[in-house]
């Protein structure tokens, strides 16, 4: 497999300085709580809003194809002037006992992914690496690789990047957070042995877990999600994270949340003034930070 498709999600350094927008159900809830309309052409014309305003100043962006993709089709004469990256994953969550279960949508593969001019497919699944399964009940864990796997072999029959986004299951209860964190640790070691182009992961919680998951890493680099949280405490992470081994971020709303918030020329200005400088100064935190994609696959 040729290394063009992750090229094309970097920018010069190496580096992904991704904006995700592949948010479905929780965008209509971030609308809804606002007081706005959230129907499906009203998450459409923000995801559009979005793209067109920020795109520019990424080496990349996440949709999903409900709103995102769909979105741009709006957009009169709009070129996405950087690299696209598909959600795969099934928009309805399946469960076993109110567990997640990872399952693929068979008519969402890498070719589909080619065929809506994608540059990768991203993958998200929920799960908690540790579960051991009982007699009598599907192993969740061994089925999540198994399913990560097949996209990552997919991927490669289409010389497609495969962009796996792990999200823990394990409880966030005050108290847990170093297990959470060692988890997350152990989630990337584990997918990782898979060969995915890239990991997409959530924050391990110091420094010294996110050298850890570079040493475990050697040869596949990963990236930093948001996760939602406040851009300055986002800021600092990534700085952790790119000086201990990250590749860089796919961040979501942590640059654009509070776009959910207001409308019209309110949501216009808040992504010209506020939104679009965080994505600028992100580029000034990552200056001279992180481990090249190049770097971290002939490691």
């Amino acid at each position: 497999m040729s290394h063009a498709g992750l090229a094309r999600l970097a920018n010069d350094d190496g580096l992904f300085k991704i904006l995700a927008l592949d948010q479905r159900a929780m965008l209509g809830r971030m609308l809804s709580g606002a007081g706005l309309p959230s129907a499906n052409s009203d998450r459409v014309a923000f995801k559009a809003e979005v793209t067109q305003a920020l795109a520019a100043e990424t080496s990349g962006v996440l949709l999903d194809p409900e709103y995102g993709v769909a979105g741009l089709a709006t957009v009169p004469d709009f070129t996405l002037p950087s690299a696209l990256l598909i959600a795969a994953e099934p928009t309805v969550k399946d469960h076993w006992n109110k567990e997640y279960r990872t399952v693929l949508d068979p008519t969402r593969d890498a070719a589909w992914v080619r065929s809506l001019n994608g540059d990768a497919l991203k993958f998200m699944l929920y799960w908690d690496p540790s579960r051991t399964a009982v007699a009598g009940e599907p192993d969740l864990v061994q089925e999540s690789l198994d399913r990560v796997a097949e996209i990552v072999a997919d991927c490669h029959t289409q010389d497609l990047p495969s962009v796996i986004e792990p999200l823990l299951t394990v409880p966030k209860d005050a108290g847990q957070e170093d297990h959470r964190f060692d988890t997350i640790v152990r989630s990337a070691a584990m997918l990782a042995e898979l060969k995915p182009s890239l990991l997409k992961l959530e924050w391990p919680g110091s420094a010294e877990r996110c050298k850890q998951i570079t040493a475990l890493l050697p040869d596949v680099p990963w990236a930093l999600l948001s996760a939602g949280v406040e851009y300055e405490a986002f800021a600092e992470r990534v700085a952790v994270a790119l000086d201990n081994g990250a590749s860089g971020v796919i961040a979501g709303r942590a640059i654009w949340g509070e776009a959910a918030s207001v409308a019209g020329p309110e949501r216009s200005a808040f992504l010209t003034d506020v939104a679009l400088p965080r994505l600028k100064h992100l580029t000034t935190v990552m200056q001279g930070r992180g481990r090249s994609w190049k770097e971290a696959i002939k490691s």
